[in-house]
């Protein structure tokens, strides 16, 4: 037997246990061990029912990893499920932890599943760019009907143990402590009845005519959704065919429709993005063991930042010590905050014992000597080199040593910053996205003096609080912020040389960004970049005026004055094209004697992305990012660039970097700007070193 997989004999029980941590992955040895196990059990003449379970936390928590790329190797999962419910005796999937993909594959298979409390079945297989392989698509519809099915695999929902009694997905629930004890019992009852055990593939689809008009419904909202991804409308397509095809017909076309999405660019993207996230963590010489523990935060500023940042904090279970310097601040911070959590419970999302818990493990104060016990203090306040200076050495004096002390600054020098201190050592950005309890992404950025233990305990850090935590250096806008801000001048100057803001939109969510340059400004408020433009005016750095800094000259700051870019109806978010802009803009043409002429398609993207990715070179150059992967991670979690293309450097790979070269150089010679001299390591990329 397969070291991962265990067989054993309880009295008339066959018990096939599955030992792959962490998460019990079906890999090929696994897979080969559940045959190698089902055969023994139909060949013991003592043995009247099977059940198969797993040890850890877990029930069988999809494919494994390990083998994403690789050439797949024999026994597949069809196999395995399959012979499962070709078994002659009953077999019994004990559940417990999570039951996702190939693992709801095996539990649909069996002939009965019992689950304990805490379990929650999925099929997350479209995340990957994929769909179910071993008859998911075909099982679970004749299980749990159509509607919901198309939820778990097409939308990737997952279920609750209590949702999937009253669907009929499981035959039982018990308390988590009992899973074995009670499946054992149910296993060796199922084997005493009369009747033949159920097989889910013998079940007729419940209300096909319905079913076939939800299908329907979906397919267009779908579709709209998708923004360029197939996998969801694919596997609309497999579960039609468990309306329409025999079953064993339906698995033929699931199995096709599997082996297409395996070989895709999309599956191949998508598989790029989710194993970059997890190697982000590993950064090379980084002790991870020496991180320090954080067990209080406190956080300078009340504003909608500190607010999100707090949340963060709490909903990690760590005490936060929100500090603001005016009283009617921090109550409203504190309020808004509390407010947060009754509307969790209003909705559904959190139980009144832990919103009061959380709500509980919030204080405030208007005092820096407030502040001296934390381990970790967050500055949030406004982005003010002078400001922040002068709160880093408050912080200084009062906190403790060994306390680590963070900025959330999205693009002025942490090395000033760390100036102000006597322990630049124990002082790191940590750039968090808003809204900041919302938003995966967390820059870790590492000043000249940031040390190793700093750096391992933030990176640990953004784990605990479920954040995908990147390391980064230290320069204007880090890594995200400056790559993006590198893309909003040619956004600016196609507009000037005479697109539309919303074509350039337009052609970047067509793209699959989930918001075009000018609708994302908007958002995030035209006076922000306004501000941080005028500050370095102030120093003497030339900086060119636009048609954007005339916007927020005459009150248009975006979607809080309800005028940006675009202009909004009251309480709606949706762009609206606006006359106004137009005309200034055209004033903006005529002032600088810009003639406007057509500006395609082809060539917005080309310099809104490929400016982009000569940046990114640029940055890993200069060793702000370490690695292809960190901008990747940065840009998929942070900025929404569509992950379904891998990430900015995977896509620019795909494209082919020597024609990337190719009109970067042409871009510069024609522009002639800085943005467009060619990377270093772009150009030894396509002409060696």
């Amino acid at each position: 037997m397969d070291s991962e997989v265990f067989y054993e004999r309880k009295g008339s029980l066959g018990i096939i246990r599955i030992n792959n941590p962490p998460v019990n992955a079906l890999s090929q040895s696994v897979r080969r061990g559940i045959l190698k196990g089902l055969d023994q059990a139909l060949a013991d003449v003592e043995v009247s029912s099977i059940g198969i379970c797993c040890e850890g936390k877990t029930f069988i928590a999809g494919a494994d990893i390990k083998e994403f790329g690789k050439p797949p190797e024999a026994p597949f999962l069809p196999e395995v499920t399959d012979a499962i419910e070709a078994s002659r005796k009953p077999v019994v999937a004990m559940i417990h932890g999570t039951a996702l993909g190939g693992g709801l594959e095996i539990a649909l298979a069996s002939h009965y599943r019992i689950a304990s409390r805490d379990s929650k079945f999925g099929m997350p297989e479209v995340n990957l760019g994929l769909i179910p392989g071993a008859g998911g698509t075909q099982r679970l519809p004749r299980l749990i009907g159509v509607p919901l099915a198309t939820n778990m695999i097409a939308r990737s929902e997952k279920i609750d143990a209590v949702k999937a009694l009253e669907v009929g997905l499981v035959d039982e629930v018990v308390d988590n402590d009992s899973l074995f004890a009670k499946g054992y019992d149910f296993a060796r009852e199922v084997a005493t009845k009369e009747h033949a055990h159920p097989l889910v593939s013998n079940r007729p689809i419940p209300d096909r005519e319905s079913a076939h008009r939800w299908l329907a419904n979906e397919e267009g909202d779908l579709e709209r959704r998708s923004k360029g991804r197939k996998s969801p409308l694919r596997s609309l397509q497999a579960i039609r065919s468990s309306l329409d095809l025999p079953f064993d017909e339906g698995c033929a076309e699931e199995r096709k429709i599997f082996l297409e999405m395996k070989d895709s660019k999309e599956h191949q993207g998508l598989t790029h993005a989710f194993l970059a996230e997890r190697e982000a963590f590993r950064v090379s010489g980084l002790d991870y063991g020496k991180a320090k523990t954080i067990r209080s935060v406190a956080v300078i500023g009340a504003g909608t930042m500190g607010r999100g940042i707090a949340i963060s904090f709490l909903d990690a279970g760590i005490p936060v010590r929100l500090f603001e310097i005016k009283s009617s601040a921090l109550e409203n911070g504190v309020e808004v905050i509390c407010s947060h959590y009754d509307r969790m419970v209003s909705k559904g999302r959190l139980d009144v014992t832990e919103a009061s818990k959380r709500k509980q493990q919030l204080s405030s104060t208007l005092e820096y000597t407030d502040l001296s016990d934390v381990d970790l203090v967050i500055e949030a306040a406004i982005e003010n080199m002078e400001i922040k200076c002068s709160i880093f050495k408050e912080l200084d004096r009062v906190c403790r040593l060994g306390t680590m002390l963070a900025t959330n600054t999205s693009t002025l020098d942490l090395d000033q910053i760390a100036g102000a201190t006597s322990r630049p050592e124990d002082v790191v950005g940590l750039h968090f996205f808003s809204p900041a309890n919302i938003m995966r992404l967390l820059e870790v950025v590492s000043g000249k003096e940031t040390s190793d233990v700093t750096k391992a305990t933030a990176m640990t850090l953004a784990k605990r609080l479920r954040k995908v935590g990147v390391l980064v250096g230290n320069c204007y806008g880090f890594v995200g912020n400056r790559i993006l801000y590198s893309r909003l001048p040619e956004a600016l100057c196609l507009v000037a040389q005479g697109a539309t803001p919303a074509q350039v939109d337009r052609v970047l969510t067509d793209f699959g960004f989930p918001m075009g340059q000018f609708a994302m400004s908007d958002l995030a408020g035209l006076d922000i970049g306004y501000n941080a433009r005028e500050g370095r005016r102030k120093t003497g750095e030339h900086v060119p005026r636009t048609w954007l800094d005339e916007l927020v000259e005459k009150g248009r700051l975006g979607q809080k004055s309800g005028e940006g870019v675009y202009r909004y109806e009251e309480g709606s978010r949706t762009p609206i094209e606006d006359n106004q802009v137009d005309q200034i803009i055209d004033d903006y043409r005529s002032a600088q004697g810009i003639t406007p002429r057509v500006v395609t398609d082809s060539e917005i993207l080309e310099r809104c992305l490929y400016v982009m990715v000569n940046e990114a070179f640029k940055i890993l150059d200069e060793g702000i990012a370490g690695r292809e992967i960190d901008i990747d991670v940065v840009w998929n979690s942070g900025y929404g660039f569509p992950s379904y293309r891998g990430g900015l450097m995977f896509w620019a790979r795909e494209m082919g970097l020597d024609r990337i070269f190719e009109r970067v150089q042409a871009y510069c010679e024609l522009d002639g700007g800085e943005q467009w001299k060619p990377a270093q390591g772009l150009e030894r990329e396509v002409f060696g070193s």
